[in-house]
């Protein structure tokens, strides 16, 4: 809507108070008057230059220095993407929530509507208005309403400093800025008064007036008009009606008292929850009329309009992103610990929740979706039998990519809400202590892949038989970092998971494809207990605490406590034909001007020999069609090319199903999170506990198969002595 001059000789015009108590009316003039000769011996009153309209803060950069702030808090937005490519609104974090518009993303209804109830005078003076000034003054002495008198230019200084203050983050020094910002005194005024008048020097009015509807408050941490309207009316700010602008711009008066989103008590008859703010706001609908900004059928029109705002919550933190909370919670870690975004953790966060990023992840929701109905249908939130607790990982083969995090608890960080049930926590059982994290699970069997990586970078045969036979005195295993490990007064003796699995020499293939824990050891035996952990190492594992691998004996069979998203990137690297790629979770950071800024990235690098890793495919996909993972395979469809390992922990507390093909790796885990429990003789609606996680992966794995495909993994040609010599194609 353009401005229009609207003639209306009906318009009743506020009686002036001049003549009234003149001698006091005299002293406010004189003192007026002074103020005046000071700001114009402090900043002479330029000629207002014409400017390109810019869309940002960072126009007034040249101001003095006080007024050099940072550009206007904005929030920063998380994305996923959904089944159609498109980006989905994760959550949204914010100081204050603003979303920062140009001039010609606003409607002329507010523009109008603010100069008219604010500062009519507005495109006439140098900014600061003398008549509007004296005429406060005047008011508020004989009795009227009290009148501040700032222009809007003085008020959108004031904004700035007080913007500024905001920037402070020790809270002292914050209250001793704001202090100053806002005291009521002459200086403080003549301060503001000067640089108004400075900044209409060097700044158009469209551009001042623009600025100011971005910055100012409506209530609450809502700022900026085009979060207002789309906090009280579900609009973006250039599509908001009359009544609705009206309605916007009376909060400016009064935060406090006009904001839309408490309605007031309708007892006594009021016949309108929002009584307060339609008074102001047909105030400001006669005022538009008064200075012919809009025709009386409009007017009349509007006031008849009833106050009826559709209070629109943003999505504020992690919490509003449902089963998707978890990865936002990793997505947050990542940034925290990015030194991109500041020297701390602390600086990080506050850069991002005023930065008005947004940043676009790598989670898929339709794995995603997939994951959390596969841990709904199977893991309740709460178990009356324990602490239990499932998760999936799943990551793409060849880039590192998180395609999918899930959890089976609620989000959130609040003690207060955590205290309310079992079913929340801002635990992140997927990734490491220092990512959001617990301190880790022991994955058992599925560990033992390390062990057959190093057996076959050895030039050991998967046919190769070793000493498999339980027993109490294992005698010394090799370590070439610490030392040789004696195992022969310890009391060794780990078991096998099934009943007389206890023959004197399997094979390694053997013992892979049944998870025969004294075949590995039997093979550890034979190999370099510190060559183990650096090839466990090179696959990118790690504990999730942060300390060392351990690298015992013991360690061989799943004793390190580490987290499902490592193991899950593990798979991935051997899918990948040896070439691990640590994991990241951000496709793009785009700032508030459009700008790309470099998200972390994923470093891929050779774990073992592509040989190596095609014996090792080789062996784990026959654990996925006749060995421990065959219960998944069964039910995964499209049935692709895939390997896999299952791990089991002492008295079945946790159970790990592991897997990818040649384009998605996905890690199921059910654990006991504290204390400890029987799977195998436990059970939910589903089945038993320790086979759910074979129905929670093939659930996310045959969603995984038809989105990506699979290739058939490269498989190891042996020479007659059955060591891995060159990969050749296979099945």
């Amino acid at each position: 809507m353009e401005t229009r001059d609207v003639s209306n000789a009906a318009v009743t015009r506020r009686r002036t108070a001049f003549g009234v108590l003149g001698g006091l009316v005299g002293f406010l003039v004189a003192s007026v008057l002074a103020a005046v000769l000071v700001v114009a011996a402090m900043v002479p009153v330029v000629a207002v230059s014409a400017i390109a309209t810019t869309n940002t803060i960072n126009v007034f950069e040249n101001l003095p220095d006080y007024l050099s702030i940072e550009p206007l808090s904005e929030k920063s937005n998380i994305y996923a993407t959904g089944s159609d490519g498109a980006p989905r609104l994760l959550a949204s974090f914010y100081d204050q929530n603003r979303v920062e518009v140009g001039w010609e993303q606003i409607s002329q209804y507010v523009k109008d509507a603010a100069v008219a109830s604010e500062d009519p005078r507005f495109y006439e003076h140098g900014g600061v208005d003398l008549q509007g000034t004296l005429r406060a003054a005047v008011t508020t002495v004989v009795g009227g309403d009290i009148q501040g008198g700032s222009s809007i230019t003085q008020q959108y200084v004031k904004n700035v400093l007080v913007q500024r203050c905001e920037t402070e983050s020790d809270k002292v020094a914050q209250q001793r800025c704001y202090d100053a910002a806002t005291e009521t005194t002459a200086d403080r005024k003549l301060k503001e008064m000067r640089l108004a008048v400075g900044l209409e020097g060097k700044y158009t009015k469209d551009e001042i007036l623009r600025q100011y509807l971005n910055i100012t408050g409506f209530g609450g941490t809502v700022y900026g008009i085009e979060a207002a309207a789309e906090y009280y009316f579900g609009v973006s700010a250039a599509a908001l009606t009359l009544p609705q602008a009206a309605s916007l711009v009376a909060i400016v008066n009064n935060p406090f008292k006009f904001q839309l989103d408490r309605p007031e008590s309708q007892a006594n008859g009021a016949a309108n929850g929002y009584a307060a703010n339609k008074q102001r706001r047909d105030y400001v609908l006669g005022q538009m009329l008064r200075y012919r900004k809009i025709l009386p059928e409009e007017y009349r029109a509007a006031v008849a309009v009833p106050v009826e705002p559709s209070i629109h919550e943003p999505s504020t933190g992690c919490q509003t992103a449902g089963g998707s909370a978890f990865f936002c919670d990793y997505v947050l870690h990542i940034l925290q610990n990015d030194p991109a975004f500041g020297d701390n953790a602390d600086t990080r966060m506050l850069k991002f929740r005023r930065g008005g990023y947004n940043v676009y992840t790598t989670l898929d929701l339709d794995l995603q979706n997939a994951a959390e109905a596969a841990i709904a249908a199977n893991i309740p939130t709460v178990y009356g039998g324990g602490d239990l607790g499932a998760v999936v990982s799943s990551v793409q083969v060849g880039s590192g990519r998180v395609l999918a995090m899930a959890e089976n608890k609620d989000y959130s960080q609040d003690p207060a809400v955590q205290a309310t049930g079992a079913n929340f926590t801002g635990i992140n059982y997927n990734t490491d202590y220092d990512y959001g994290g617990s301190s880790g699970f022991q994955p058992g069997s599925t560990y033992k892949i390390f062990t057959l990586a190093e057996w076959l970078k050895e030039g050991h045969s998967l046919n190769e038989r070793v000493d498999s036979r339980r027993k109490a005195n294992w005698g010394t295993f090799q370590d070439s970092c610490l030392g040789p490990q004696n195992y022969d007064k310890e009391g060794f003796n780990p078991l096998n998971d099934e009943v007389g699995e206890n023959a004197p020499n399997y094979t390694a293939l053997e013992s892979t494809i049944r998870s025969i824990n004294t075949g590995f050891i039997g093979m550890a035996k034979r190999l370099d207990l510190c060559g183990i952990r650096k090839t466990a190492e090179a696959f990118d594992m790690h504990r999730a605490d942060g300390d060392p691998l351990g690298q015992s004996a013991a360690s061989v069979i799943g004793t390190n406590e580490v987290a499902p998203l490592s193991v899950a990137v593990a798979f991935a690297g051997i899918a990948n034909q040896g070439v691990t790629c640590t994991p990241i979770a951000i496709d793009r950071i785009v700032g508030r001007d459009g700008a790309e800024i470099p998200p972390p990235t994923s470093t891929c690098a050779p774990s073992v020999d592509p040989s190596v890793a095609a014996g090792m495919a080789f062996a784990l996909h026959q654990v996925m069609t006749r060995g421990t993972a065959a219960p998944s395979n069964a039910r995964t469809l499209p049935n692709l090319p895939m390997i896999a390992k299952t791990g089991t922990t002492d008295g079945a507390k946790d159970t790990w199903m592991s897997g990818a093909s040649t384009k998605v790796a996905t890690t199921v885990a059910v654990v006991a999170v504290t204390g400890s429990l029987d799977q195998r003789h436990q059970r939910v609606a589903s089945g038993l506990i320790s086979d759910a996680r074979h129905r929670i992966w093939p659930a996310v794995m045959s969603v995984a198969n038809a989105k990506y495909g699979g290739d058939a993994f490269v498989e190891s040609a042996t020479n007659p002595a059955g060591r891995v010599t060159q990969p050749a194609a296979g099945g």
